[in-house]
């Protein structure tokens, strides 16, 4: 009696096509997915610790140009303090201490203009590293939707919400390299 033959071969490749090509019913995808995710994680991460990294920088900026904002008022009290000094000796005829007031009140004046600007250039400085904070917290947002998006694409099985997470993961992108490269 002859064996009859079933056409294992044939259903063996089959089924070996079916997985490379249609993504063995969606578990490349899955694999896909897992491995996007986990990229973005990484690059949510990097991107929260330079956010948090310019955040407190920008603080610190901030609390120097405040810092010399209130030595600009010292100075100037202390230069009105030296006018009302001067208004109250004009009677006297010391015309040496007259000078060395006045000289006072002029030195007063120039360290008040140094010191604003020294305390303005902080303030710059404060407003781009908190402008480089904003930049990367959004990054950071568009990886974590991304990543949640994704998430939602292997429960649903949908290739929709793989796609539309990795643009939001890919806008993330972008702007953590517009991080680096235009600052």
């Amino acid at each position: 009696m002859d064996e009859i033959e079933v056409p294992l071969e044939q259903t063996q490749e089959h089924i070996q096509h079916h997985a490379l090509h249609e993504g063995d019913g969606g578990n490349s995808l899955i694999n896909l997915s897992a491995v996007l995710s986990a990229i973005l994680a990484v690059c949510a991460a990097i991107c929260a610790l330079l956010a948090g990294h310019y955040s407190n920088e920008a603080m610190i900026e901030q609390i120097k140009s405040s810092d010399q904002w209130s030595y600009y008022q010292a100075k100037g009290i202390k230069g009105a303090l030296q006018e009302f000094r001067l208004e109250m000796n004009t009677q006297q005829n010391d015309a040496a201490k007259l000078e060395a007031i006045k000289a006072k009140i002029e030195k007063y004046k120039e360290d008040q203009e140094k010191i604003s600007e020294d305390a303005k250039e902080k303030e710059e400085i404060s407003e781009l590293k908190l402008h480089q904070h904003e930049r990367l917290a959004m990054a950071v947002t568009f990886f974590q939707v991304a990543i949640a998006i994704i998430a939602i694409g292997v429960l649903t099985r949908k290739k929709f919400f793989f796609y539309m997470g990795s643009g939001s993961g890919l806008l993330g992108l972008i702007l953590f390299i517009s991080f680096l490269f235009i600052r």
